[in-house]
């Protein structure tokens, strides 16, 4: 039998077909969702959807809209809440609730994030890679000695007022950045090159945070600058090498300067001291001196009072006195004048007497 002969052109495999080798066509779409429909409705009373059916509908869709005002603020946020765009409150973290849109909407920046902004300088954008871009027409300053600073510094920053950090400034970042460049110029005019590339930097720093943050309290941007930070402070490239010859020589003045002092610090001391010492000296002999002549002076006066009382003794006295003290360093010999002819004259009698007194 032909395949032209199967009954209702049937392909071999018993399906209905056109002839043509295909299969028939699937089964309509609107007639799948009609009798979806219809199954539904079967399940349902008969007057549901007639009557009641869109209420309820209705009624899901207000408490669907409902509880999408909900919403959660994380720890490190605070939320924002607008009606009709105008700001009305800041909610705390946790689980709060605001009417659905478009009556209200809700911000939840992050509060407690610290911000960092880059003055003078750029840092690539990879971070594999360590290259920074100079800013010329940021980092270029003018001291108050006249002097050009070129100066790179950070501002670290974060939002204390999410409100006012949201709604009253149009751009943060860069109202940062102009206060922060706008302040640390006028920091570096009222100081010396000198002070700004050695010891006054924290000064300097200290300084220009409390301008920022003045500048921004002025504006009430609900920012608090927690930090301003230099990262470089040179003379420009133009003069560098110039600028640290003469910082060179001035540490070379600076080292001749302190061993003079050193010098000076251990010489001195010594002179004053031996001068204390000749002084000290010239004093005790001036005070022996004194004494003597005064000891000398009432010895005197003893002796001419002794003398007034009895002349010829006093005088005998005095002879025997000035007779010991001219013989007493001598060596001498008395001899008796009755034994005197017997001695040979040139006979060395100090000799003999040492000898017998050895």
């Amino acid at each position: 039998m032909s395949w032209s002969d199967n009954n209702n052109n049937n392909d071999p495999w018993g399906s209905p077909g056109n002839g043509s080798g295909r299969r028939g066509s699937g089964p309509n779409m609107d007639d799948v969702i009609r009798n979806a429909q219809n199954r539904f409705k079967g399940m349902m009373p008969g007057s549901f959807f007639g009557k009641l059916g869109p209420l309820v509908i209705i009624g899901i869709l207000i408490l669907i809209w409902l509880a999408s005002g909900f919403y959660r603020v994380l720890p490190d946020e605070q939320g924002v809440v607008l009606q009709f765009g105008k700001y009305t409150k800041t909610t705390q973290p946790g689980l709060n609730y605001h009417l659905p849109f478009p009556i209200e909407r809700v911000f939840t920046p992050k509060v407690t994030k610290i911000n960092r902004i880059d003055v003078g300088y750029r840092q690539s954008p990879d971070s594999r890679v360590t290259a920074i871009r100079d800013v010329e027409e940021e980092s270029l300053m003018l001291t108050g000695d006249e002097n050009i600073v070129d100066i790179d510094f950070s501002i670290f920053w974060l939002i204390n007022d999410a409100g006012k950090f949201l709604f009253n400034v149009q751009s943060p970042e860069l109202t940062v950045k102009n206060a922060a460049e706008t302040s640390m110029r006028e920091s570096i005019g009222q100081g010396g090159i000198q002070s700004i590339l050695t010891e006054g930097r924290t000064e300097i720093e200290d300084k220009t945070r409390v301008l920022i943050q003045e500048i921004l309290d002025s504006y009430e941007t609900g920012i608090t600058i927690t930090q301003v930070q230099t990262q470089k402070a040179d003379p420009p490239a133009q003069v560098i090498d110039a600028f640290r010859d003469v910082q060179a020589a001035r540490a070379d003045m600076e080292r001749q300067r302190n061993e003079a002092e050193a010098y000076a610090n251990d010489i001195i001391p010594r002179a004053r001291g031996e001068a204390e010492q000749i002084l000290q000296l010239a004093e005790g002999y001036r005070q022996k001196v004194i004494a003597d002549s005064e000891g000398k002076a009432a010895r005197f006066l003893s002796i001419q009072s002794e003398y007034a009382k009895a002349p010829a003794v006093t005088k005998k006295r005095i002879f025997y006195e000035t007779m010991e003290d001219v013989f007493s360093d001598m060596d001498k010999v008395i001899i008796d004048k009755a034994g005197g002819d017997s001695v040979v004259p040139y006979l060395p009698l100090p000799e003999l007497s040492k000898k017998g007194q050895n």
